[in-house]
């Protein structure tokens, strides 16, 4: 049996699926804020907006633990936010403020297509984390009747 006894095992279990909610929630921001300027065509330094992408992380939740279960127990963090350096398509509209000599503006690298698709996949998984906190507090619960 472990050091640190039983109840570590939830707190452990609630931390792990509290970090995928909050990187997902995370992930959900900057999904929206991709959709949000998704036709910015000048920013604050005169450039196209760029996609930006999330890049997360795993980390060990206690590597101190004897428990060799524990030991390999991670979390996941936003670690950084890339920005997409893929070039944005360029349209013909030479009446467009921001259109270059030839009429073309350049125009974000942002596929709505493709983020709507994210947004769905990080609100599923969204959905999974709070299923899997429900289930531990039902585990919980159900431990706490036993021993009365």
């Amino acid at each position: 049996m472990s050091s640190i006894g039983p109840s570590a095992g939830i707190f452990t279990a609630l931390e792990v699926a509290g970090s995928g909610l909050s990187a997902e929630r995370s992930r959900m921001n900057i999904i929206a804020t991709n959709l949000a300027n998704a036709r910015t065509t000048r920013g604050a330094d005169g450039l196209p907006y760029r996609r930006l992408d999330p890049v997360f992380q795993a980390r060990p939740v206690d590597s101190s633990s004897f428990d060799p279960v524990l030991r390999t127990i991670e979390t996941v963090e936003l670690s950084r936010i890339d920005e997409d350096q893929t070039p944005g398509q360029l349209v013909y509209d030479p009446q467009h403020p921001d259109a270059n000599e030839q009429g073309y503006v350049e125009m974000p690298n942002v596929n709505v297509v493709t983020e709507m698709v994210n947004m769905m996949t990080a609100s599923r998984a969204y959905e999974a984390g709070v299923t899997s906190i429900e289930s531990i507090k039902q585990m919980a619960s159900a431990a706490l009747r036993i021993g009365r």
